[in-house]
Formats: C-alpha cells, structure tokens, sequence
C-alpha cells in the first residue's frame, strides 16, 4: 500500500506552512504561522468527519471511536527554523527516489500525518475502536511545550498515550533538559552572531572586529545528540586572534573552559547511568549592543541534579565576570520498562521492524528492547504517555537537520504500524 492522492496532498499542504514559533497575535499564541498549520489539519479533519476541537488556541484534536476509555496520539505541529545547507526549498514536499524531503517530515508533521491517515483508514474500513482515538495537535513544542501542558491542565487525558516523536522501539527515561544563558557586558565594538535555536547545533557563526569579519561553519543536528553535528561557535573560536579575546570575557570563557573539551568536563557532570552520558551544545551566541551572552543546551543523566551543573557554571562563569540564568529546565522522565504498555508497543514494532529501510536480521535481537534517550517529547508533560517511534534506531536521527527526510516505504509502513497500535490499545 502506498501514500494516495488525498494523503499526498494534505502532507504537502500541511508541510508548506511555515509552522516556526512566532511572536504573539490576538489568537495565535504562538505566531500566526503555528495556528495556521493547525487550522489546515482542523479543517481537513472536521472535512472527513472527525470530531475536532481547540484549547486557548493552543492545542487542537481530532477525534473518533466510541466508549469511556480514551487512547492518545500526542503530535507537534511547530518546526524549528529551516537553517541553510538545504538542497530543496524546506517547505516544499520533494519526492525523489522513494524519499520524501521537508522540513517536519520527520519532527513532526510526518508522524502527526502518519497517525492521521491510521485513522482515516480504519474509518474507510469500517473499523470503529470501542474506545475514543484522540489525536492531539500541539503548536509549540519546539520551544516551551505549554500548549500540551495547557492541555494537561484543561483537556481529558487519555487512559493511554503514545507521542510518535522519538525512535522505535519504546522510551522509558528521558535525559533532563536544562538551557542556561551565559552574559556579561560588552563595550566594545566587537560584534558576534550565532545559532537560530537553543535545541539546534549552529552552523554558521560571525563575528567582526576592527573591520575584519570572521567565520565559523558546522553542520546544523539535534542538540540531543551534538556529535552529529559540528558546532559552528567552536569553529569560529578556533580561527580566531588574540584581539576578539582581548574585547570579549565571554569568548576567552569558551576558549578556556569549552572549546576543546567534553561535555563532562566543562559542566561538571562525568558521570554516566542507564540514560547514558551528558552532552552540551552551546547553541546561541549574541555580542553587540553592549551585551553579550551564550545560550547552551545541557541534556543530564536521569540520576544527575540540575543545581549541580547551575553551580558549577556559576562558579567558573563567575572567574570571568559573568552570570548563568536558567532560561528552562525540564526534569528528566523515568518509567518502568516493563509496563504492560510498553512491552505491548516493543511487541508491535517487533511484528513491523523488519518493514523499515535498513533492517538486518541481526538486528531483531540487538534493537528490540525499550530506549533511553536525550530528546525530550511530550511524554513529560502528558499523563500515561510514552514515547513511540517513527525513527527506526539503526536510521540517523534526522531531526533539527538540512535536508530532514523520510523515506515513503518507512512512512507507509508507519501508518500500518500506527493502526495496528490504536487497535491492540483500544
């Protein structure tokens, strides 16, 4: 079975908005753009028959099936910013050789798509859950995740939840997510710009100083996972001359205390357990105006401590004469892999893995056994949820990168996937 005309056209239409969080508008909390994509889905939905609904303009659903019990399906709508080095016009749905490229095929339109064509299938088959199949539409995870966790605090939560923005087979523990802000002042006519996003390894960094401008270039990744990337700031600092330290405390603070080193070093956490070690990536750099900071993403182990790390900055930030603010943290997540939930979505994704681009048969016994992770998904902030694919393990993580892709026989074979999901839940 493939992707028909409808599905197409819907998947192009939704991915052509650009869904990047934006500054607040009378209904649109988070930018017009981030409504815009979920009132194309909406609509569509409401269109086919499905029940659908709207929280404080934040958080929409689509709905169908019968009965009390309520399974969810928690998607994202918003995408990061499109950076450069793209081959194709991000936000225009490329097929070429059975691969589909964009920006959100993979995180998390695609999936988002996926579960509504599940849907929309098991409806043409006549097939009606003994239970309520929600799927839930946020708009701003990429940034705060508020608009779940309003649905949190004002929605039904479902019995049962999967979130279909992570990897196969099933996340039982999620590293901490902290974002800290390093800052002084700068007085110097020294100038710097890097990184669109906390959550994105920058590729592209710039600084000018005495009329010479400087350049660093990487390759854009998740921050979660940083060594899929190259960090643009940390290429910058190694082309530059003793003047830009000279004028910048914040630049000799990342030549002495982060270019170079491991992520364990400079943030005071070496030690690793069973969500596996920390990583960093310093994401956002700003000098100008008489200011100038450094945002940096820090993904903790499950059994580290946010104030260990705030302290350990604030005292070797604090040689150079600057402060560390925590800009957000999210507290890591912990469940137990041996819920019979999780042991259900292991046994479908073993039924299906086989399915997917790249599969080895050796890999049924090293890839069939629940996830930790360094991303962090809506399973923090939703009740009874877990995260659950689409992202094979084996596959590189195509997240926040240029050129996101998703082949089709993977995204097919998502759906077939997903329907069997909502009925062995349901």
């Amino acid at each position: 079975m493939q992707i028909n005309d409808n599905e197409f056209e819907f998947l192009r239409k939704l991915i052509a908005v650009r869904s990047v969080g934006g500054s607040p508008e009378p209904g649109c909390p988070y930018g017009k753009n981030s409504r815009k994509a979920l009132d194309v889905f909406l609509q569509d939905a409401a269109g086919k028959g499905f029940r659908t609904g709207v929280i404080d303009d934040k958080v929409g659903f689509v709905e169908f099936g019968n009965g009390r019990k309520m399974i969810g399906i928690v998607c994202h709508l918003d995408v990061v910013p499109e950076g450069s080095g793209w081959d194709t016009d991000p936000f225009e749905l490329i097929v070429q050789d059975g691969v589909m490229y964009a920006r959100g095929i993979v995180d998390d339109k695609g999936p988002a798509c996926a579960a509504y064509f599940a849907m929309q299938r098991l409806m043409a088959e006549g097939i009606i859950p003994d239970a309520r199949i929600r799927l839930i539409l946020g708009t701003d995870e990429e940034r705060t995740c508020d608009c779940v966790e309003t649905y949190a605090a004002k929605g039904e939560i479902p019995d049962f939840a999967i979130t279909p923005d992570a990897e196969f087979p099933a996340i039982f523990a999620e590293k901490g997510i902290l974002h800290l802000k390093i800052s002084g002042t700068n007085d110097s006519q020294l100038t710097a710009r890097a990184g669109n996003a906390a959550n994105m390894v920058p590729n592209e960094a710039s600084l000018e100083i005495d009329g010479v401008t400087y350049e660093g270039k990487g390759k854009t990744a998740h921050a979660s996972m940083p060594h899929l990337g190259s960090n643009a700031i940390m290429d910058l600092i190694a082309g530059l001359g003793n003047a830009a330290f000279d004028n910048s405390r914040l630049l000799s603070f990342i030549r002495d205390c982060i270019f170079g080193r491991d992520a364990s070093e400079y943030t005071g956490i070496s030690f690793t357990d069973i969500s596996g070690a920390i990583t960093a990536n310093p994401a956002i750099l700003n000098i100008g105006d008489g200011k100038e900071d450094l945002t940096i993403d820090i993904r903790y182990p499950i059994s580290a401590k946010m104030e260990d790390i705030t302290t350990h900055f604030s005292r070797i930030a604090g040689e150079y004469g600057l402060q560390v603010e925590v800009v957000s943290h999210m507290a890591p997540l912990f469940k137990d892999k041996d819920a019979d939930e999780i042991k259900l979505l292991t046994g479908i994704w073993s039924k299906y893995m086989s399915r997917y681009d790249g599969y080895k048969p050796e890999y049924k016994d090293k890839y069939t056994f629940p996830l930790a992770i360094g991303g962090g998904t809506y399973a923090r902030h939703m009740p009874n949820t877990v995260a659950f694919g689409l992202t094979p393990p084996w596959q590189e993580d195509q997240c926040h990168q240029a050129n996101e892709y998703m082949s089709v026989n993977d995204f097919v074979t998502s759906i077939e996937l997903l329907k069997e999901t909502i009925l062995q839940l349901s």
